[in-house]
């Protein structure tokens, strides 16, 4: 290429930029050894000013080549500065790389303006060879690829450093069959020989190093996304054996473990995210998966362990966006901030964690525990804390009327029905003006797979139609808790009352599409719908039964076996009330009919379709009918009076 005999400036010029420099590098070495801490973050700051001024100095004329390599440097240098003085990565290209480039370009007499960052950097590494250039161009490229690396653009690093050994005169760099290329290519790029050595903030080896750990860590990060586990796992303990802090080297190994989960090997897990919290106790997010491994494997007593951990931990000291040491100025964890990698490291919320320490104590039935932790909770949200944490699809939270329905389930469980009683009121009486006086829903809610002009209102529709739905079944699960609460405290009366409120609520709801069978998947608000109309028709039932009042108990439970034909629990209070009314032969024959059916097929066809919400577990438990020896042996005596006697 045909250089520009353009005037180069005056040596005296020329010595005293190249003398600013050497001082504002050395100052910088200075503040570096003086260890992290302020004065070294203000010294970032200062010098990032110190060298954009130089940098605007030398730019001031026209580009030239025997100040280029000092200019470039000075870039490098200035840029350097700009990504050590943010706690998060740049996105987006370096528009100082692109102007640098361009004067390369001027300086020899050309032009490229019009050319993408890609195509210049082809441009001038396949058409620039003067030898003074050829450092000073390798370390703006290795600075391109961390700006790319932290945009994730890993095509265009490789590319590029390809390049950069085509321009090393090398030829292109060839990996072995199964090695990363991009690993290779930074493994193998080597800073050509320069004569004069120009300061530098930071060398162009720590660099190297960096971008070799954060590609070996991002490329691992994106075949964890698409499911290539094992060569996740090798691009990880790659990075693991890399050059980076003690707080990413535990990211990475919570990384290794969330792919070892992932695999189906649960132990290896473990070993590694507490490989992780060996390595940096702040890891917190490593402690939260190992709760999720334990909780995988049954392990509860380990689960809540690692919960109570995790609680203490955040109470302490909730997470910051930690500053790590400005000794690099680029460091790893700049150049590896991606949307899995921060679903990964997800920080959770301290009433996230208590929330769940409530909900794992009440599944495995440590009743006092649960009724702790959820007064805990509620407690949190009285004060507004509520507001910090995300409601998003990551958290664990559910909504919260159903915390408060949970909590009531805890309450009763633990005996404390009076209390339960209150805690239901509290949901009846919040969601009662949110729900119409009629609801006509379809079963499923679907939006059309072809959305019309219209399709924003109807969705919107929809979405309004399906929240009173839920307000409607929180309402009636309320109503149902304080039957069954009011049941056991003895007051029947007041029991019946409740169930009638609930059945009367459910009768605000009006299905269409009839032609939807029982046993066809319906949506989820509907299933629970008719699952509090059964436990609330058996309990009105079992009241009727207690106060004396057989033929109304008939009737509900009726009405529950045509809602959910073949249910345990209603087919068994039928007999009962049926024997009760006199009317030996129809339960002696319903008795029969359910006592023959197969061990088990009731408690697999309860277990078929989506779980049941956790606060209906304990209406679930009391609604099924206690087992009564004496009403067995009376319909079998029964059967065998009327079988010697078939005219009884």
């Amino acid at each position: 290429m045909k250089r520009r005999r353009g005037a180069p400036p005056e040596p005296g010029c020329l010595q005293a930029w190249a003398a600013e420099s050497q001082a504002l590098a050395g100052r910088w070495r200075a503040a570096r050894c003086s260890g992290p801490g302020g004065a070294a973050a203000r010294e970032v700051r200062q010098q990032r000013g110190g060298f954009g001024e130089l940098l605007l100095r030398m730019r001031g004329l026209p580009a030239a080549l025997p100040t280029l390599p000092l200019e470039l440097t000075v870039l490098y240098n200035s840029l350097l500065f700009t990504m050590g003085a943010s706690d998060s990565a740049i996105k987006g290209e370096a528009e100082g790389i692109r102007q640098g480039l361009l004067r390369v370009l001027e300086a020899c007499g050309a032009c490229g303006q019009d050319l993408s960052t890609e195509e210049l950097w082809q441009k001038v590494l396949q058409e620039v060879t003067v030898e003074e250039l050829q450092a000073p161009l390798h370390r703006l490229g290795a600075l391109q690829a961390a700006w790319w690396l932290a945009a994730s653009r890993l095509g265009s690093t490789a590319s590029l450093f390809r390049l950069l050994s085509n321009a090393e005169g090398r030829g292109r760099a060839r990996c072995s069959e199964g090695e990363n290329e991009l690993l290779y290519l930074l493994k193998t790029w080597r800073v050509p020989a320069e004569g004069a050595s120009l300061p530098l903030v930071q060398s162009d080896e720590d660099l190297k190093e960096i971008l070799c750990t954060a590609a070996a860590f991002l490329q691992g990060l994106k075949e964890l996304e698409a499911g290539n586990f094992l060569a996740a796992l090798s691009l990880f303990q790659e990075a693991a054996g890399g050059f980076c802090s003690k707080r990413v080297l535990a990211q990475i190994y919570t990384c290794i473990g969330c792919c070892a989960q992932r695999m189906g090997k649960p132990q290896t897990a473990l070993q590694h995210l507490k490989r992780a919290l060996q390595v940096d106790f702040q890891c917190l997010p490593a402690l939260s998966h190992a709760a999720a491994v334990y909780h995988e494997l049954g392990e509860t007593e380990a689960e809540l362990q690692a919960l109570a951990l995790l609680y203490e931990a955040l109470e302490k000291n909730p997470p910051a966006a930690a500053s790590s040491s400005p000794y690099f100025l680029i460091r790893t964890e700049l150049l590896i901030q991606t949307p899995i990698l921060a679903s990964l490291l997800r920080h959770h919320h301290p009433s996230e964690v208590k929330y769940l320490l409530a909900q794992r104590c009440l599944q495995d039935g440590r009743v006092a525990d649960a009724v702790e932790h959820y007064l805990d909770f509620l407690a949190l949200l009285q004060e507004g804390l509520q507001q910090q944490v995300p409601l998003d699809g990551g958290s664990a939270l559910p909504r919260i009327p159903e915390v408060f329905l949970e909590a009531a389930s805890a309450l009763e469980q633990a005996g404390r029905h009076e209390d339960a009683i209150t805690m239901c009121e509290e949901v009846i009486s919040r969601t009662t003006d949110l729900i119409p006086r009629m609801l006509q829903v379809e079963e499923r809610l679907e939006q059309p797979e072809c959305p019309s002009p219209g399709a924003g209102l109807a969705g919107g529709i929809l979405s309004q139609k399906k929240e009173s739905l839920c307000c409607l079944t929180w309402r009636a699960a309320g109503y149902l808790h304080q039957g069954w609460a009011w049941a056991t405290l003895g007051e029947s009366k007041e029991a019946v009352t409740q169930f009638s409120r609930c059945l009367s609520d459910l009768l605000r709801v009006q299905l269409s599409g009839s032609g939807v069978k029982p046993t066809e998947s319906l949506l989820p608000e509907v299933e629970v719908l008719q699952k509090i109309r059964l436990l609330s028709l058996i309990g009105r039932g079992a009241q009727f039964l207690e106060l004396g009042r057989h033929k109304e108990a008939l009737l509900d439970f009726q009405h529950g076996l045509q809602i959910s034909p073949g249910d345990p629990a209603a087919a068994s209070y039928l007999v009962q009330a049926l024997w009760k009314l006199n009317r030996k032969q129809e339960a002696a024959a319903h008795w029969q009919k359910f006592s023959q059916s197969p061990a088990g097929d009731d408690r697999q066809q309860e277990g078929q379709g989506r779980p049941f919400p956790l606060y209906l577990v304990p209406c679930l438990k009391q609604a099924m009918f206690p087992h009564s020896e004496s009403l067995a042996r009376s319909i079998q005596d029964y059967l065998g009076t009327t079988s010697r006697d078939p005219l009884s």
